[in-house]
């Protein structure tokens, strides 16, 4: 008992190993330029480009500087964007729930993107969709509450400005607290990683794998995803795409999944991923639930349904080829 218990946790953490170093080879170099863009003052010039269109969406200039802030580094970046600029925002509540549902669809663009493709979807496509949806959904929401009045009442930012953060560090000082900021998450993902195979190691012993499979099979079925990435998907739709990525990474490794069945399952989870963690940062904000979380989930299930439809011809001629290759 003790000796097989041993040889499960030495599988366990080689394959966390295996997967680990193939994240970093994907995400180390891509946080190393992010840096160097910040450092530089790409950020700035971002939410410069994209002050346009934010007016277009009905949204403040300020909204601009925040959302670029989210799509190239980080929610947690924007939210400190956002706690620098509270003195200066206006905003309905229409606008500021739009705000937060654009930083759920594309945040973190740059790594997670990086992710995405090393697991076999295409980095322009998938990037393409979540900007897309970021601001077709973003204007429809602010379209629907000029419309109706809907989450037309002004936003209190003054509890904000109560909590101000000190600037960011600069030069030396800057890389210092970066690195540290960095050897800190990457201790942090490879301990996630190893959790995370072990549930879904319990969850195929246990039976509870095919459960998930079996309750969700109503949305599956409506979506185009396959049954055979539903375990894996739903993980990264938890808990984000940076561990759903490696779990599927590790399982496409096993079970040589067909390119059609990686794109829906990766674009699903580009479109909405962590539901937990990240939509209960937008919340805090200020944000609507109905805004943030339902239009945005059902938004995901009709552009993956749609993707699936569009798609299968090419699924289908996927499958004949890879079938005459195997004969």
């Amino acid at each position: 008992m003790m000796r097989a218990l041993r040889r499960y946790i030495f599988d366990v953490i080689n394959r966390s190993q295996q997967l680990f170093v193939t994240l970093m080879k994907v995400m180390l170099p891509v946080m190393i330029i992010v840096r160097i863009a910040e450092e530089f003052g790409a950020i700035e010039v971002a939410s410069d480009l994209l002050t346009p269109v934010m007016a277009l969406i009905g949204l403040p200039p300020e909204a601009g500087l925040i959302w670029a802030t989210c799509a190239l580094v980080s929610m947690y970046g924007a939210v400190g964007a956002f706690i620098g600029l509270s003195a200066h925002l206006d905003m309905t509540a229409a606008q500021l729930s739009a705000l937060c549902a654009m930083m759920l669809f594309a945040h973190g663009l740059p790594v997670e993107q990086a992710i995405v493709k090393r697991a076999g979807a295409s980095l322009i496509a998938t990037t393409a969709l979540r900007i897309g949806a970021a601001i077709g959904y973003g204007a429809l929401v602010t379209w629907i509450s000029g419309l109706t009045g809907w989450l037309s009442e002004p936003v209190d930012f003054s509890w904000m400005a109560g909590g101000e953060v000190g600037e960011a560090a600069t030069g030396l000082a800057g890389w210092w607290e970066w690195s540290l900021q960095t050897v800190k998450s990457l201790i942090v993902s490879f301990g996630v990683i190893t959790g995370l195979l072990m549930i879904l190691d319990g969850m195929k012993v246990s039976g509870l794998t095919d459960k998930f499979t079996l309750a969700l099979s109503p949305i599956l079925r409506v979506s185009g995803l396959s049954r055979d990435v539903a375990p894996v998907t739903t993980i990264g739709v938890l808990l984000g795409l940076t561990f759903g990525g490696a779990l599927i990474i590790d399982e496409a490794r096993k079970n040589n999944y067909p390119p059609r069945t990686l794109f829906l399952s990766l674009s699903w989870l580009s479109l909405s991923h962590s539901l937990i963690e990240d939509t209960a940062i937008m919340l805090a904000l200020g944000a609507d639930i109905w805004v943030v979380l339902v239009g945005r989930v059902i938004l995901t299930l009709i552009i993956i349904a749609l993707l699936a439809r569009l798609t299968l011809r090419w699924g289908r001629q996927s499958e004949q080829l890879a079938s005459d290759t195997a004969r």
